[in-house]
């Protein structure tokens, strides 16, 4: 049996991974702040900012790590530099969690798995840094997986939205840009997937349609609630530009595949 780590496995997306693969495999997670996890004795306390990973590795001794970490840029570089080399090392395998943000500069199409990375964004750039040293990994030991905006019912933008239409502040939405999302559930199974099959490489996991940005809070506001929702219209151009990740190279089944109308379904049946 696989016996999977998890880095960072009580934030929103790390934790959303813990339950969707803890009943199939070993499963070991990491938390820093969150006292609900104290108890649990497949979690560990750590804090990437202040220690090293190594004490939990050695009494895990993983063959999959998974990294869903956040806080500061500079001690995530070393954080993942340090993985990197351990996952060389021990032969096990990485799966990266990595962003649309890596394409931020190329404005005028979606991207593919295979294109060229450039940022002019300082997450961005933090992403690419890592994703350049996880690709110089044997092929067979990692995964990057590239995220666009990740939706639940308890996901940190859904949670930001219905505090902006209680409170009724203005929400910022962005009516030239062209993205394309991802429900937690869905992204959940697509990583089980990669990882029951052995498969390795980059993978673009997001909805298969692309939506302006303003179209999709507006969809998501109006499920919602039936009050109403003041929207920011923010225009950092005039022309449609493209945050968007499409598979091509690395396609996965149908199964796996999914709209940006069924990304709503899959936040609002569990709400």
């Amino acid at each position: 049996m696989n016996k999977i780590l998890i880095f960072g496995a009580s934030g929103y997306l790390g934790n959303i991974l813990y339950r969707e693969l803890a009943p199939y495999f070993d499963v070991y997670g990491t938390y820093f702040s969150n006292e609900k996890f104290k108890n649990n004795q497949r979690f560990f306390n750590y804090h990437f900012e202040t220690e090293g990973p190594e004490k939990i590795l050695k009494k895990v001794r993983p063959n999959i790590i998974i990294c869903s970490l956040r806080g500061n840029f500079e001690d995530q570089i070393d954080f993942h530099l340090y993985i990197a080399d351990y996952t060389q090392e021990q032969k096990c395998k990485l799966i990266f969690l990595s962003s649309a943000n890596v394409f931020d500069v190329f404005t005028n199409y979606p991207s593919y798995e295979f294109d060229k990375t450039l940022s002019e964004s300082i997450f961005g750039r933090l992403k690419i840094k890592i994703e350049n040293r996880v690709m110089k990994l044997p092929k067979k030991q990692w995964i990057i997986a590239r995220i666009p905006m990740v939706f639940g019912p308890n996901s940190p933008r859904i949670k930001e939205l219905k505090l902006h239409i209680d409170q009724k502040i203005p929400f910022e939405v962005f009516p030239k840009l062209i993205v394309n999302v991802m429900s937690d559930s869905m992204l959940s199974r697509q990583i089980h997937y990669l990882i029951n099959r052995k498969k390795t490489g980059i993978f673009h996991l997001g909805s298969k349609d692309l939506i302006h940005h303003d179209e999709f809070f507006s969809l998501l506001a109006n499920e919602l609630t039936d009050k109403p929702a003041i929207f920011k219209q923010v225009y950092t151009t005039n022309h449609d530009r493209y945050l968007a990740l499409l598979q091509r190279d690395n396609k996965l089944p149908k199964y796996l595949q999914i709209s940006n109308s069924k990304v709503l379904e899959d936040i609002f049946l569990k709400t």
